[in-house]
């Protein structure tokens, strides 16, 4: 059986490479980070997969008018198993981040560039290496003829990028997914493939809104510069919480929780005015340990005594908002099942640990399923000049292959 599966997985590469430079070829950005949405990859994928002899594969939109269509899609391919008491799921996202500075890329984020054994572009690696992987595995075994003891199912979602509301999260609410059922969830990794992770931080997106009075740059006098004391309360609030929530968590590959100011929105269009609106976020990865509405709550209270302190209006609104969930226990099914393959494919003995989160498998775990996340990446998700190793492509095709076929 492995020595086939070797086989047929090496005699698709060619058609698995074309298939990645597609994938990279289509803006499918975000629309709630500027993009055009995943309409037009899901068509991609479904005309590319009409005739592979999959049981069903349907599409489940979600309503979401922010674009032009009105829906996010979401696409469910199946294969029966021979038994079918149960699923494996192979959940994988077809959005993208934006390219961001383009001066950064050394070609078109969205025009494939094959180079040193890679392939360069938007979405190769988050998570477009995955979902090819995962999508030939599937048609591998529908030529291999095998059938699995279980059933298997690929999930190709919307919105990973920014909450999942229009993608996993839908799919849970129709509830798709049935006790029993085990997931893995390809969006994240190490370069040699030996990390499988069970558990992710909590997540908290915060805006950070600062109100003064604005005046010609000339009068600070008549003004209130909002951006000055937007800065030093993003300065204070930083290390109040970086001291404050300072466990550890061995179980992470960054073991403390983090409190990063990242985004500042533009204030004034001039150099010689003083604004009076200020805008900055955080992004906050916080270990399981801690409640994330009572850091909310400590949040608030830091901004009322900041406001009242220096006589501005600090307002903190909730963006991405979740609390970790349990663990997958490390002795579960689907973590032996994927030790297995890794180990028959590969040689290696994966370890297991935590990440900063967040993908779709800390949203299934919420809902009480028990799923993994493994790949393997060399972390260029969301840099300039993102790539994926060809070799890692097709080595990763072949795990999820021996997985499916071993289910």
């Amino acid at each position: 059986m492995k020595e086939k599966i070797i086989q047929i997985v090496e005699k698709l590469k060619p058609e698995i490479i074309t298939s990645m430079k597609k994938f990279v070829s289509i803006n499918s950005v975000n629309p709630r980070s500027g993009g055009p949405g995943e309409k037009e990859m899901a068509e991609w994928l479904e005309d590319l997969i009409k005739d592979w002899s999959f049981d069903s594969v349907e599409r489940y939109d979600a309503k979401d008018d922010i674009v032009p269509y009105g829906f996010r899609p979401n696409i469910v391919a199946r294969i029966k198993g021979s038994e079918g008491k149960r699923t494996i799921w192979i959940i994988t996202h077809m959005d993208k981040v934006p390219a961001g500075d383009l001066s950064l890329w050394e070609n078109d984020p969205f025009d494939p560039l094959e180079k040193d054994g890679k392939i360069f572009g938007r979405g190769a690696e988050d998570n477009g290496a995955s979902l090819i992987a995962s999508l030939y595995a599937a048609k591998a075994i529908l030529e291999l003829k095998i059938k699995p003891k279980d059933n298997i199912a690929l999930a190709f979602v919307s919105d990973e990028e920014t909450g999942s509301d229009y993608g996993i999260k839908h799919l849970l609410e129709l509830g798709l997914f049935n006790k029993g059922d085990l997931f893995i969830v390809p969006d994240a990794g190490e370069p040699d493939g030996s990390f499988i992770e069970i558990a992710e931080k909590s997540i908290a997106w915060l805006k950070i809104t600062t109100f003064g009075k604005q005046a010609h740059a000339s009068r600070p006098d008549i003004a209130k510069n909002a951006h000055r004391f937007a800065l030093k309360f993003a300065s204070q609030l930083d290390e109040h919480l970086n001291k404050k929530y300072n466990l550890e968590n061995k179980l992470f590959d960054y073991p403390k929780s983090s409190f990063e100011p990242t985004k500042k929105e533009n204030n004034v269009d001039n150099v010689n005015t003083i604004p009076g609106t200020d805008v900055v976020y955080f992004d906050c990865r916080i270990l399981p340990e801690y409640n994330i509405e009572e850091i909310f709550e400590d949040i608030t209270n830091f901004a009322n005594k900041f406001s009242k302190e220096y006589n501005v209006e600090i307002h903190v609104e909730k963006l991405q908002f979740e609390q970790a969930a349990p663990p997958t226990n490390k002795d579960s099914e689907i973590v032996i099942k994927l030790k297995s393959a890794i180990k028959e494919l590969r040689n290696l003995e994966p370890k297991v640990g935590g990440i900063g989160g967040g993908t779709c498998a800390a949203i299934v775990r919420r809902a009480g399923f028990p799923a993994v996340v493994w790949a393997t990446l060399d972390e260029t998700a969301h840099q300039p000049n993102e790539y994926v190793v060809i070799n890692n492509l097709i080595e990763d095709t072949k795990v999820y292959t021996y997985l499916m076929a071993n289910s």
